[in-house]
């Protein structure tokens, strides 16, 4: 079993940044695939990137691509979101979560969430 726990969130005015991290405790953080994503109020809970196992391999919604990287530490066991450029439209809750697969962009998918944490872009 994995927990994950993100932090970063925060509140900053378009055009700025945030750094959202998520640590998993348990073992094998590296034999899964994670993923962000996120639910803006009134909205469903929306994908937003997913990256591989080792890292190789990354995926985005169109909405942040160009803006969002996300990237992983297998031996922190921790994975990032670097979110550029933040937009109004980016206001939400960002959660993580685990899949038991090499990479995912199904919700469905993904076994373990966390708590998730708030990300407010003013204009």
């Amino acid at each position: 079993q994995v927990q994950l726990v993100e932090s970063g969130g925060g509140l900053v005015q378009a055009g700025g940044s945030l750094r959202l991290s998520c640590a998993a405790s348990g073992r094998s953080f590296s034999s899964y695939g994670m993923g962000w994503f996120r639910q803006a109020p009134g909205k469903e809970r929306e994908f937003v990137a997913a990256i591989s196992r080792t890292g190789g391999a990354t995926y985005y919604a169109d909405s942040v691509k160009g803006r969002f990287t996300i990237s992983r530490d297998n031996p922190k066991n921790t994975v990032y979101l670097q979110m550029n450029n933040l937009k109004p439209d980016d206001t939400a809750v960002y959660y993580c979560a685990a899949a038991n697969r090499i990479i995912t962009l199904q919700q469905h998918e993904y076994m373990y969430w966390g708590q998730g944490t708030q990300v407010t872009v003013s204009s």
